[in-house]
C-alpha cells in the first residue's frame, strides 16, 4: 500500500506539471519600473531661472522707460559691458526726486555718481560706496539698478525663498512674464515681489515692482568693452534718497538807530 501511495502521488504531480506546460499561457513577467524622464514644459521657476541666467550673459546698451504713478516718465540708461562692469543712469533718482544719479560697478568697486540736472546743477562726481558686489545702504540706494544686476542672481538661485508662477504679459513688455513672490517674512527680502519679463534670448523686457514699472524702449545696441564713470572719484558723502530739508533762513541784520 505504501508503494502504491507513492506512485499515485507521483502520477498526480506529473499530471499537474503536464497541465501547466500545455496551457500555452506563459507566466507574466513583472513590470519594470518606469525610469524615463518626465516630458513636458519645465515649471515656471525653471523657465525664469534659465532666462535670468541668459540675461547675465547679455552685454548690451539699452534704454528703459521708468513709470511711477503721479510722476512723468523717465528714461533709464543701462550699460552692461563686455568686461562685466555695468552702469545704470537713473534720472531724478536721488534727493527726493530732484537729482540725477548713476550707479556703476567695475573691478574697483560699487559707485554712486551725482549727475547734473535742472534742479541740481552740479559737476559730475562719483563716490565709492562698496566693494564690487557689496551691500548698498538703503539710504543711498535708488533701487532701479537691481533688476539689471544682483536680482538676476537671485532669480537663478533655486534655493532662494521665492514662489514663481507664469503671469499675464505686462503691457508693453515682450516675451514671457512671471509673477515672483518671496516666501519669507524678512524685511531683508532678496528682491522685490512683482512681475518680471524676459525675451527668449534673455533680454530683460520689463518689470513691475515696488518702485514702479520698467519697460524696454527699443532694441538694445552693442555693449562697450568697459563702462566709463561719468565723473572723477571723490572723497565726499553720497547723495541720499530722501528730500533734503529746506535751507534755514538767516535773519537779516536789523539796522541800529
Amino acid at each position: 500500500m505504501y508503494t502504491r501511495g507513492i506512485a499515485g502521488t507521483a502520477a498526480l504531480l506529473g499530471l499537474v506539471a503536464l497541465t501547466a506546460c500545455g496551457s500555452g499561457e506563459p507566466t507574466p513577467e513583472p513590470e519594470a519600473p518606469n525610469t524615463a524622464a518626465p516630458t513636458g514644459a519645465p515649471d515656471a521657476r525653471v523657465q525664469l531661472a534659465g532666462l535670468a541666467a541668459a540675461a547675465q550673459d547679455r552685454k548690451v546698451t539699452a534704454l528703459y522707460t521708468w513709470s511711477v504713478p503721479g510722476s512723468s516718465d523717465r528714461t533709464v540708461v543701462l550699460t552692461t559691458a563686455a568686461d562685466g562692469s555695468w552702469r545704470v543712469d537713473v534720472p531724478l533718482g536721488a534727493l527726493g526726486g530732484t537729482a540725477d544719479v548713476s550707479m556703476a560697478q567695475n573691478a574697483d568697486g560699487l559707485f554712486q555718481c551725482a549727475l547734473p540736472s535742472a534742479e541740481h546743477p552740479v559737476q559730475p562726481a562719483c563716490v565709492r560706496v562698496a566693494d564690487p558686489d557689496g551691500a548698498l545702504d538703503r539710504g543711498i540706494d535708488p533701487r532701479v539698478q537691481h533688476p539689471f544686476t544682483d536680482w538676476r542672481k537671485v532669480l537663478t538661485d533655486r534655493t532662494a525663498p521665492l514662489s514663481v508662477s507664469t503671469a499675464q504679459p505686462l503691457p508693453g513688455a515682450s516675451g514671457s512674464c512671471f509673477s515672483v513672490e518671496t516666501t519669507t517674512a524678512s524685511v531683508n527680502a532678496p528682491l522685490d515681489a512683482g512681475i518680471y519679463c524676459y525675451a527668449p534670448d534673455g533680454t530683460f523686457t520689463g518689470a513691475k515692482v515696488s518702485f514702479g514699472t520698467l519697460l524696454l524702449a527699443g532694441a538694445p545696441s552693442a555693449a562697450p568693452p568697459a563702462i566709463t564713470l561719468p565723473g572723477p572719484v571723490v572723497a565726499q558723502e553720497p547723495l541720499g534718497m530722501a528730500t533734503p530739508p529746506p535751507p534755514i533762513a538767516t535773519p537779516s541784520a536789523t539796522p541800529t538807530a
